[in-house]
């Protein structure tokens, strides 16, 4: 029996990252590990969180046809490489990606049955704390993060679930019971009253 294809996305900060470091430690999952252009943040791995690259050798490889989807945004580059992919999902392996919106949409498009997942934080201001706690970038890059932040999650409306990630253990077990099929109350049913939550004030 093939794996399932779990797209995972949000706004920085949401916590999609703690999400996958719980999965990938439990049995049935797979993390597919993207290529990007940007840096390394404070105890990232090459291989393992990413494949970090330069945009000379992404532009390679979008010409080679090794991507299932790749994007550009916030002047990095970030693409998924299709072939380890496939082969997981044919082994059935439940396969974890960590993109883009725009990236999952053009996963979805080529494979309709895979899960598309939108991690929220519990609100904005938990979001603005995270984002500083990271101290990966700038007090600048995070002002223009948040300037985004509405419009990202005004895409929910092309979502098919979605994770409220107030406390890490429940956010996980809601995602589990997404994908064995039982997470039906998490389904979104009103993506405009999600949006309306998390307007500014």
């Amino acid at each position: 029996m093939p794996g399932k294809l779990i797209i995972i996305s949000g706004p920085s900060g949401a916590g999609k990252g703690s999400i996958l470091t719980e999965l990938i430690n439990k049995d049935g999952y797979s993390f597919s590990v993207s290529m990007t252009t940007r840096a390394p943040r404070l105890g990232e791995v090459d291989g393992v969180n990413y494949y970090f690259v330069s945009q000379e050798e992404f532009d390679k490889t979008i010409h080679e046809d090794g991507f299932l989807e790749y994007v550009h945004k916030f002047e990095r580059s970030y693409g998924t490489p299709k072939k380890q992919i496939l082969e997981k999902i044919a082994s059935g392996t439940n396969i974890i990606l960590d993109i883009e919106m725009e990236g999952a949409l053009n996963v979805k498009r080529l494979y309709p049955d895979a899960i598309l997942l939108f991690v929220l934080p519990p609100n904005l201001k938990i979001l603005h704390e995270r984002l500083l706690g990271r101290g990966s970038e700038s007090v600048e890059q995070i002002k223009n993060r948040e300037k985004d932040i509405q419009k990202e999650i005004a895409e929910i409306v092309n979502y098919d679930y979605y994770v409220v990630n107030d406390e890490i253990n429940a956010a996980v077990e809601r995602v589990e019971r997404i994908v064995s099929g039982e997470g039906e109350e998490y389904r979104i049913i009103d993506p405009q009253a999600i949006i309306d939550k998390y307007k500014e004030e």
